[in-house]
Formats: C-alpha cells, sequence, structure tokens
C-alpha cells in the first residue's frame, strides 16, 4: 500500500473490521473511512490516492465514496485553485449517529405506548419487566441528549 498518510496496519485492520460492522458498509468503504481517520493532520485525501492506496478500480472506490457521503460519514472540499475533491471523515459524524440513535429509541417508545394503549380495552397481566425497559429507554434519551448538547 503506498500511501502519504502514516498508519498502524493492526489499528487499520481493527477499525476495518469494527467500521464495516458497525456501518453495515462493504469492505472498500470500511477501509477508506479507516483510512481516512489516520488523517490528524486533516490535509485530505483525493481520489486518486484512494485509487493507489487501495489497489482499486476507479469505479469500486467511486462508489465506496458516494455510499460514505450519502450516509454523512465522510466530507468533501476542493482546495482553493484546484479541480481536485479532497476527503475528510465528517466530525459532525459522531452527534449525527447519535440523534439517529435516540431517533429510533424515542419511535420505540411511541411505539410501545401505542401497543398499550391498544390493550388497556384487553385483559392482561401488569409488565414490570417492559416498565423496567421503559425506564432504561427514557433515562439513555436523557443521557444521550444531555452529553450531545455538549458536543
Amino acid at each position: 500500500m503506498q500511501q502519504s498518510i502514516e498508519i498502524d496496519e493492526k489499528i487499520f485492520q481493527d477499525a476495518v473490521r469494527f467500521y464495516g460492522t458497525i456501518f453495515n458498509i462493504p469492505p472498500l468503504a470500511s477501509k477508506i473511512y479507516a483510512y481516512l481517520n489516520f488523517d490528524f493532520e486533516k490535509v485530505g485525501v483525493t481520489f486518486d490516492e484512494f485509487v493507489e492506496v487501495f489497489s482499486a478500480s476507479k469505479s469500486s472506490v467511486s462508489t465506496s465514496i458516494s455510499l460514505l457521503l450519502n450516509a454523512q460519514l465522510i466530507v468533501d472540499h476542493n482546495k482553493m485553485d484546484e479541480r481536485k475533491r479532497y476527503f475528510f471523515i465528517n466530525d459532525e459524524y459522531r452527534k449525527i449517529r447519535f440523534e439517529k440513535i435516540v431517533q429510533k429509541m424515542q419511535d420505540e417508545l411511541k411505539l410501545i405506548d401505542d401497543l398499550n394503549k391498544f390493550k388497556k380495552g384487553k385483559e392482561h397481566d401488569h409488565d414490570e419487566k417492559m416498565e423496567v425497559y421503559i425506564s432504561l429507554l427514557n433515562k439513555s434519551i436523557k443521557n444521550i441528549q444531555e452529553s450531545l448538547n455538549k458536543l
């Protein structure tokens, strides 16, 4: 692998596996995302560098970059007086990711509430475990939102 960014191969491979799983993205997209994590100086990486570093076809790199851009995992910028696009990790993604998690928990709470309203007319035992689960969701939402406000 010929690259301008210095990487640690073990950390890189661990990152590729982790991001591929957590974001459910294909291997090349995961490699690109993991690689960008090593761009500590925020100089950016060009399309051509990805093609060279990963010995991948231009169409494969293009597809992976599009996927990462659409998922808001990365952003791109053009530097002054240059046609090349430079790609970077989207620093806002951590916040976006947890906002999506909160939204999913809120959606689940609404669904649980709707189901509980529906079953009120029917005879059922009180579900103590469900109450604990609802409490856990509410506490988690509150904790995440408090942390997000600090980001």
